[in-house]
């Protein structure tokens, strides 16, 4: 009793110690679980790092021998064309060569005559050589009378200045401008003064009077207005006149073209269609959509030696045999079926009675 007694004494404080080694436990069991998640998981990862690095191995191998079974396809492919570009080159070149050859050698030998053009090339290189040196010589001759006629202007105003310049000519008292005494001879201008004659002045010159003075013989008639060069008011010369009165004829498009120029054009057309057939057989369709029928030629295309003209008797008649089988023309089509019995009696269902 004693020993019971004092176990329901201590019973409080091993509650206690119980649950202090429980949460103690329990504290190491998570521990010791959050270590072996984190190994397994430090694990797990380098076995699938390994792994993905090995199919990442394998992955670049395989691509590698791919990328280069393309790319020695494709250089094989690219080296085939150019070999095939290069020799369809040079083949062309050859023939380019053999066309030039033949091509020289036909025409030299039945288009040209090649000495032939050589003397006319000869005769036509000396006839350059006489043109040109008659030309040079032409230019010459040219340039001589340029100079020529610049000596003779230029001496012409040397002449007209000294005229003007007469006044300054020396005398035996006093010497000129142009004669310094300080030179031992005179200035050219000088010796021209001396050449010349002094220019004077231009004389008037009296012309008589032609038109004789009417107004003392009629001295009562009104003087009539001065004639000018064009007429004043509504007149026009006579000469733009009769001009005008003998002008061609110029019509518009409307009388120039002949009224039957249409059907003359439609005639000719037809005509020169008519000429240039090739071949005077009907043509018979061959589709399937007319197999089952007999084809019916038109009829200006019937007889085979010439055309029918259009406008003639027979242009409308038709072969009684190809009517006989065909049904009358219809007058009135009408698009809804329901007209056709307009006034018939209907039974209940519907059917004709």
């Amino acid at each position: 009793m004693a020993r019971l007694e004092k176990l329901f004494s201590h019973l409080e404080n091993i509650k206690e110690q119980y649950f202090l080694k429980n949460r103690i436990a329990e504290e190491n069991r998570q521990r010791e679980n959050e270590a072996a998640v984190k190994i397994q998981r430090r694990f797990r990862g380098c076995q699938v790092r390994a792994y993905l690095r090995h199919l990442h191995k394998n992955a670049t191998l395989i691509q590698k021998i791919w990328r280069g079974f393309t790319a020695r396809e494709l250089f094989r492919q690219r080296v085939n064309t150019a070999y095939f570009i290069m020799k369809m080159n040079f083949y062309n070149k050859m023939a380019v060569k053999i066309q030039q050859r033949w091509r020289g050698y036909y025409v030299r030998k039945y288009v040209h005559n090649y000495y032939a053009r050589k003397r006319y090339l000869e005769g036509v290189a000396k006839k350059n050589d006489l043109i040109r040196r008659d030309l040079e010589e032409f230019a010459e001759l040219q340039k001589r009378e340029r100079e020529r006629i610049a000596l003779e202007k230029e001496e012409q105003e040397k002449n007209i200045q000294a005229q003007r310049l007469h006044f300054l000519l020396s005398t035996k008292q006093c010497p000129g401008v142009f004669n310094s005494p300080f030179r031992a001879e005179p200035d050219e201008m000088e010796l021209r003064l001396r050449r010349v004659k002094p220019r004077s002045a231009p004389k008037e010159r009296k012309t008589p009077k032609m038109t004789p003075d009417l107004s003392n013989l009629m001295p009562n008639r009104e003087r009539l207005p001065p004639i000018h060069k064009k007429p004043q008011g509504p007149f026009r010369p006579a000469l733009e006149v009769q001009q005008q009165r003998l002008r061609p004829l110029e019509p518009s498009l409307r009388v120039a073209t002949s009224i039957t120029a249409l059907e003359e054009a439609r005639e000719e057309l037809k005509r020169q269609e008519w000429r240039t057939r090739v071949i005077d057989q009907t043509f018979l369709p061959f589709s399937n959509a007319s197999q089952n029928k007999r084809y019916e030629s038109l009829i200006h295309t019937i007889t085979p030696f010439e055309q029918v003209a259009y406008g003639t008797k027979h242009f409308r008649e038709e072969p009684k045999e190809c009517c006989q089988g065909k049904k009358p023309f219809k007058t009135v089509f009408t698009t809804c079926h329901v007209f056709d019995k307009f006034g018939r009696l209907y039974s209940n269902a519907g059917n004709i009675v």
